[in-house]
């Protein structure tokens, strides 16, 4: 049985529709920062979008895991623990770096799923970003909301490790994307609050940061017309990840243990 009455589901879905514009000028230095922190080049970076339109919480805003506290844009959802899932990408126009651009991000749905995990609410937000009117890149970002769970176990490697390149992020690496990308979420950089409050045996490798390393990959065949991925394991440091292209529309990031942690699906120009 759920522990959310209907009532507050709706609450929630009410917010459906609500949007926020901002806008800025497109920064080289900005994109130079994250293609650094992925280990690109600032002219082939992968979803370089993501340089930009960073959160911008005030100290008093930001919540005791080191994400803004809950409410304001997003739906007030009192679970406590929020991860962003997956992305669905679509690249129109490459974005003119020292040009103004304008984000418009919009709450496109709000769902509730109960089973013998517990609860979990998924909150889609669609964000397109435009320079002179026209769409450049158009994603919808889907984040988990869940409750604590039980305490996750490091993996135990295969005998063998699994096919594609090895990855192994350190943790300057993670300190570095973080950075990069303005995430003050601590459990990629404060080891004691990871585990002892969050129940994870080690630093987590950043979702975003993964996908960023799929897209790198991907991007060796061509240029991406699109690109949608979704998390489905957490990876931790101080273990390989295993980077695969065997398939020609599909890269997948694969933990040591042989675990797929993270897959997209990729079309080209």
């Amino acid at each position: 049985m759920t522990a959310l009455s209907p009532d507050r589901i709706e609450q929630w879905r009410s917010a459906i529709g609500r949007s926020e514009r901002r806008t800025e000028i497109l920064e080289a230095q900005s994109l130079r920062r994250f293609a650094l922190s992925v280990g690109a080049d600032t002219a082939q970076t992968p979803l370089a979008h993501w340089a930009f339109f960073l959160p911008g919480p005030t100290d008093e805003e930001i919540g005791p895991d080191g994400h803004p506290r809950k409410g304001g844009f997003l739906p007030d959802i009192p679970l406590p623990r929020r991860m962003f899932a997956g992305s669905s990408i679509r690249f129109d126009t490459p974005l003119a770096i020292g040009v103004e651009a304008a984000l418009i991000a919009t709450i496109a749905d709000v769902t509730h799923k109960a089973g013998r995990s517990g609860d979990l609410v998924f909150v889609e937000v669609e964000k397109v970003i435009s320079q002179d009117g026209a769409p450049c890149v158009t994603e919808r970002q889907s984040y988990v909301y869940r409750g604590e769970g039980t305490p996750a176990a490091m993996p135990i490697p295969a005998s063998k490790p699994p096919a594609g390149e090895q990855w192994t992020p350190d943790e300057v690496n993670l300190f570095r994307f973080s950075a990069a990308t303005f995430n003050g979420h601590r459990i990629h950089y404060d080891k004691p609050y990871a585990t002892s409050v969050e129940g994870y045996p080690a630093l987590v490798i950043h979702g975003p940061f993964t996908a960023a390393k799929l897209a790198g990959l991907a991007m060796r065949r061509g240029p991406l017309a699109t690109f949608s991925f979704r998390a489905m394991a957490p990876l931790f440091l101080g273990q390989s990840v295993f980077l695969n292209s065997s398939a020609q529309d599909e890269v997948t990031a694969i933990r040591c243990d042989g675990t797929p942690a993270m897959t997209a699906k990729v079309s080209y120009r």
